[in-house]
């Protein structure tokens, strides 16, 4: 296992928002590195900062390609500017294991973020790229999936997130 351990629902760090990331250095490379061989080995797809307990806006993706080979793809201070459609797909989260729902998110995005070297991109996307994106940050926001679901499936979910929050130590 790498040194990040996953942060379960009830730790605090994932309610909060994120900080900007402001020094684009080696120790930031490393810990994206770090992150990523975490989301590999618990089976993730997408990892936010704040999921191994770093209050800092960034978050790793790996977009898995026809040929079985991971597309790595790091975004630092993401905003989504635009979007378009939606679409209620299933998701599930690192930091709430065993719990999976229909969440309606846009099916197409553009969005502005930092690279590993500081440097603005923008970018257009949909598909599982565009969810995963949607997801992730909003983990840099503090905003959980189970956040968007409707008042009565969250409180289907109560007893299964109590006991996440119970066993996260909160």
């Amino acid at each position: 296992m790498s040194k990040n351990d996953i942060c379960i629902y009830g730790d605090l760090v994932l309610k909060q928002k994120a900080a900007p990331v402001v020094e684009f250095d080696e120790k930031l490379k490393q810990t994206a590195d770090e992150m990523f061989e975490t989301m590999i080995e618990t089976d993730g797809i997408g990892l936010a900062a704040p999921q191994v307990d770093i209050s800092k806006a960034f978050l790793v993706i790996g977009m898995p390609h026809d040929n079985e080979e991971v597309e790595r793809l790091f975004f630092a201070n993401p905003e989504i500017l635009e979007t378009r459609g939606e679409i209620g797909l299933e998701e599930g989260c690192l930091s709430i294991p065993g719990i999976r729902e229909e969440v309606v998110r846009p099916e197409w995005i553009r969005l502005r973020y930092q690279d590993l070297q500081g440097r603005l991109h923008e970018m257009e996307t949909d598909g599982l790229l565009a969810r995963v994106l949607q997801h992730e940050i909003d983990h840099l926001n503090g905003i959980l999936f189970t956040d968007r679901l409707s008042p009565a499936k969250r409180g289907l979910l109560k007893g299964a997130l109590e006991k996440l929050a119970n066993s996260a130590g909160t």
